[in-house]
């Protein structure tokens, strides 16, 4: 291995999350922020939303249809 081209390795480095909570890893960087770990992030928390898709069928068909009236609209005049 080479000598001198590696970076240096903290291997007591602290995560810090928006949440509030810390972390300590092994990291090339002495200190990190992030937004989201696992305690606060919805996947592992249990409080993501589920989008219905449903949901955005309807939203679409509607834009459809309102294009359609405007066609219709502009044809018959």
């Amino acid at each position: 291995m080479k000598k001198d081209i590696h970076p240096k390795y903290y291997p007591n480095a602290q995560i810090k999350c928006s949440c509030g909570r810390t972390y300590q890893i092994g990291s090339s960087k002495e200190y990190l922020e992030t937004e989201t770990c696992a305690a606060c992030h919805p996947f592992y928390t249990g409080k993501a939303r589920l989008i219905g898709a449903m949901g955005r069928v309807d939203k679409f068909l509607k834009k459809v249809a309102k294009k359609d009236a405007l066609k219709a609209g502009k044809k018959s005049k």
